[in-house]
């Protein structure tokens, strides 16, 4: 055993689900591996020092920053070292011991410095022994940090354990690859709802607060719309640039530009869909040589989507190819700029950058920051200890005075500061607290005044408002302000604190937050994550506590889905798990738990569903009975591959009319109207049954039932196969799926302690997981189910399936192989010899041939003819 077992003690007693995870912990670490996901409030770090006493070698610790570094020593003074001492630990990279304690940057420095002498950084390693690397906060892992880190994977043994709060799901695909390779999958995650169980976290909600723009915003946004139409409906009307999509060599030779169509089927699906808009018939040859009939295609709408692809790659990607159409091209170039839809080489109809910072920082927000702080003050009174967090300072207002906020045009600390003076009565209440700009009223002056003692400062009158005070200070004072202005909102002398997410969002601590509003749009998953970080902290000085947390949301009323201010919202949501709102207690990641409406329109009552949000809010007894009614359901939490309801009317009202109740109803009206038929039929025709004959009677008897009853027979056969069948098909394939992961030895319980579940929520969502797995099990199973169900990209075997049926229904008959069993032949086999076995008699393709990729552009252009528009996502559920 080596000094690192030895010295190192955990001094007091595990919570319970830290003790679970430590339970677990040598099967996860068996492939050297181990990934963690562990909330603000868990005990991530000294859970850390724990595993690097149990792995029991040499030892580096990195972390983002000094701070973070400087708590893992503390934490190791505090909690691990024994009386006797334990001094072999160093904080510098450059000088390791037994135990080392650094940050990325420092390792990045020095494999830099380690190339410049001709050295490398594995044999560094190996120099001084270290043979364990823990990745704190791995989620900051920056581009220039992967080869360091990579560099060191090389190395025998090594073993690596990975900490993270909230994994970076909203990076880009290239990223989350990245920081999977480097971390692993993950292996297990301490549950939310066993932090709030426990008492280490407080019961909390997330609450959505809705704005239309401002009228100013209103005219510009359908401004914007309306040129958009009017350009589009020029374009399809201009004749010549149809030509050129009729030229175009995919169009006007496909059978040469295959290759061409295969690496970009997006594209010659825009030119068709183009061309039929405009009112041009499609040549069915086009279409029949790609393998599908004319008769099953349903060509989607000219979407935006649809007119982004095409117009990139004519005036961006293939550009210099059409020179000679350069003189049409220069002047559908110029006209897309001045409406503000291109810039920078990048055609953007959907989410204009422009267009979503004005919903995202609209003032509007601001009159909504004001009501939800008059609601909590209503509900908490002196208790109320707000936090306002928004991305950028705005000092330009500081000068402004008067009471006409519509002239606050962006959103920003200052801006929120101004009108939160002017148009509320907050005014004794308010502090700012940035790292530039810091802010008290007068009535707090005396308590800031005994709290600072020691420190530089002075105060400066807030020319617009001289109740108001700048406080400026240089230096290492910096920090003692931000110190005492904390303790002043802890006390309650500032009850709402506005401030930056950059200064506030991580690293500070103010147990005493019970309401925060995050008018921040810049931040990513793990940011938001932080800052909800803040406020669900318990206070040791105040039991009880529950934590409200706001997000703003400024809807575009000229889009169906809200606009992209909402879709940045929904994607926020997937990173974190709460309690439902109302109804039925569960416990889910998503914005789903908030039942907020499908759709949104210019008429959608925002007024009401605010309401709505307010009364929640203000009801914080049942929220602590909700959390703990929705724990007491559960002991884990399971991931589950979700296919979201996306029709346009409640789940409740749908269901009547889509297949459970559609094809049954019409099997029954079939068969009672066989019932009432038969008696009237055989009345009318008891001479031919005597005269002529039983054989007779049964031929007229068929023939008039199959005029009569055949169309209705088919209807409902045909909801029920193509809607009906769905959530079975589901299944079978997740079968398949576990039988084929199993058969690889990639995963290691027992079977007999594994099984599938399917649901139908009431939300109208059908979700399917696995229950008696590990968490890493759990976490690939699901990763892979999404895939299949996913739309196509570019995999490298093919599942196909074409039953006559099916393609006369526009059914799928595609899926993919998934990549891990794509990478070798054997692999993709096994995976197809379960797919028959469990889901149907599918043949398999190697997309990488000729007929292979023609398959495989059938299957990627068959979003024509899908009737299934669900994109599965990927949920967490308390179970």
């Amino acid at each position: 055993m080596t000094e690192l077992a030895q010295q190192l003690s955990f001094k007091f007693t595990w919570r319970s689900y830290q003790q679970k995870f430590l339970d677990y912990f040598q099967d996860h670490i068996e492939d050297d591996h181990l990934h963690v996901v562990a909330p603000p409030g868990s005990g991530k770090t000294i859970l850390g020092l724990e595993m690097i006493s149990r792995v029991n070698k040499t030892t580096l610790v990195l972390a983002p920053t000094l701070t973070i570094r400087n708590q893992w020593q503390s934490r190791l003074r505090t909690f691990f070292i024994k009386d006797s001492g334990f001094d072999r630990y160093s904080l510098d990279i450059k000088t390791p011991r037994l135990l080392t304690f650094s940050t990325y940057q420092s390792l990045h420095a020095l494999d830099k410095s380690l190339i410049e002498e001709g050295k490398t950084l594995v044999d560094y390693f190996k120099e001084h022994g270290i043979r364990t690397i823990v990745l704190d906060e791995a989620h900051h892992l920056k581009s220039e940090w992967w080869k360091s880190l990579f560099t060191l994977k090389q190395i025998e043994n090594l073993t690596i354990i990975a900490l993270t709060a909230t994994p970076p799901y909203d990076s880009t695909a290239q990223e989350v690859k990245k920081y999977f390779d480097l971390c692993g999958p993950i292996d297990d995650e301490i549950a939310v709802p066993d932090l709030v169980g426990n008492g280490d976290l407080c019961p909390h909600q997330d609450f959505v607060y809705f704005s239309r723009p401002a009228q100013s915003q209103m005219k510009y946004i359908v401004t914007y719309r309306e040129r958009i139409m009017a350009f589009t409906n020029a374009l399809l009307e201009n004749a010549d640039f149809q030509n050129m999509l009729l030229q175009h060599p995919m169009y006007a030779n496909t059978a040469a530009s295959l290759e061409a169509i295969y690496d970009q089927p997006s594209f010659f699906s825009s030119i068709l869909i183009f061309l039929k808009a405009a009112g041009h018939p499609i040549d069915p040859k086009k279409l029949r040589f790609l393998g599908f009939k004319e008769k099953n295609i349903e060509f989607p709408d000219l979407s935006y989507e649809w007119l982004e692809i095409l117009l990139q790659q004519l005036l961006v990607a293939q550009r210099s190819s059409l020179a000679s159409y350069e003189g049409l091209l220069q002047p559908i170039q110029k006209e897309l700029a001045r409406i503000g839809v291109y810039a920078k080489k990048r055609v953007n109809f959907i989410g204009d950058d422009q267009l979503y910072r004005s919903l995202a920082s609209s003032p509007s927000k601001l009159e909504s920051i004001g009501a939800i702080l008059i609601a909590e003050q209503k509900a908490l009174r002196e208790a109320l200890r707000a936090v306002v967090l928004t991305d950028f300072i705005r000092k330009e207002f500081l000068d402004f005075s008067g009471t006409d906020t519509e002239t606050l045009t962006k959103l920003g600390v200052v801006s929120i500061f101004q009108y939160l003076r002017t148009a509320t009565d907050f005014k004794s209440a308010i502090g700012i607290l940035t790292g530039s700009l810091v802010i008290l009223h007068k009535s707090t002056i005396s308590d800031f005044e005994k709290l600072i003692k020691g420190t530089q400062y002075s105060l400066t009158p807030l020319a617009c408002d001289e109740e108001f005070l700048i406080v400026n200070s240089f230096g290492s004072a910096k920090n003692h302000i931000v110190a005492t202005m904390t303790a002043l909102f802890e006390a309650g002398a500032i009850k709402i604190l506005i401030g930056t997410k950059s200064l506030l969002g991580e690293g500070w601590d103010a147990p005493a937050i019970n309401s925060l509003i995050l008018a921040s749009y810049v931040g990513s998953f793990v940011s938001s994550n932080q800052m909800r970080g803040r406020a669900i902290r318990v206070d040791g000085r105040k039991n009880g506590k529950t934590g409200n947390i706001w997000h703003l949301a400024c809807l575009d009323p000229t889009v169906a889905d809200g606009g992209k201010d909402l879709e940045k919202l929904e994607r926020r949501f997937e990173a974190f798990s709460g309690v439902s709102a109302s109804g039925i207690t569960y416990i889910e990641n998503g914005l789903e738990r908030l039942q907020l409406p499908i759709r949104y329109s210019a008429d959608t009552n925002l007024q009401e569903l605010n309401a709505q949000m307010l009364r929640l809010a203000a009801e914080r007894d049942q929220l602590k009975e909700r959390w703990f009614d929705a724990i007491s359901k559960g002991s884990v939490l399971v991931r589950e591959v979700k296919l979201p309801y996306t029709g346009n009317i409640p789940f409740e009202e749908a269901k009547k009319l889509r297949w459970g109740n559609a094809s049954k109803y019409l099997l029954l009206e079939v068969a009672l109207g066989i019932g009432l038929f038969f008696p009237e039929f055989l009345a009318k025709n008891i001479g031919t049954l005597l005269g002529q004959g039983v054989f007779r009677f049964i031929y007229l008897l068929l023939i008039a039932m199959v005029v009569g009853f055949a169309p209705k027979t088919y209807k409902a056969l045909k909801l029920y196969f193509i809607f009906g069948n769905t959530h079975k098909k589901t299944k079978r394939i997740a079968k398949a799926l576990l039988a084929a992961l199993y058969a690889k030895e990639l995963l290691h319980t027992p079977t007999t302690q594994v099984s599938i579940k399917t649901e139908q929520q009431s939300t109208g969502s059908f979700v399917c997981y696995l229950l008696g797995a590990t968490n890493a099990e759990s976490s690939l199973f699901v990763n892979l189910l999404a895939e299949i169900l996913a739309p196509i990209e570019n995999p490298r075997y093919l599942l196909v399936y074409r039953p006559w049926l099916f393609g006369q229904w526009g059914m799928r008959t595609y899926h993919v192989v998934p990549a891990i069993f794509g990478k070798r032949k054997q692999d993709a086999q096994l995976f197809h010899k379960h797919w028959r076995k469990h889901v149907n008699s599918s043949s398999l393709f190697y997309t990488r041939t000729v007929s292979g990729r023609k398959e495989l552009l059938k299957a990627r252009l068959s979003h024509i003819v899908y009737q299934f528009k669900e994109v599965p996502k990927k949920a967490i559920t308390w179970k």
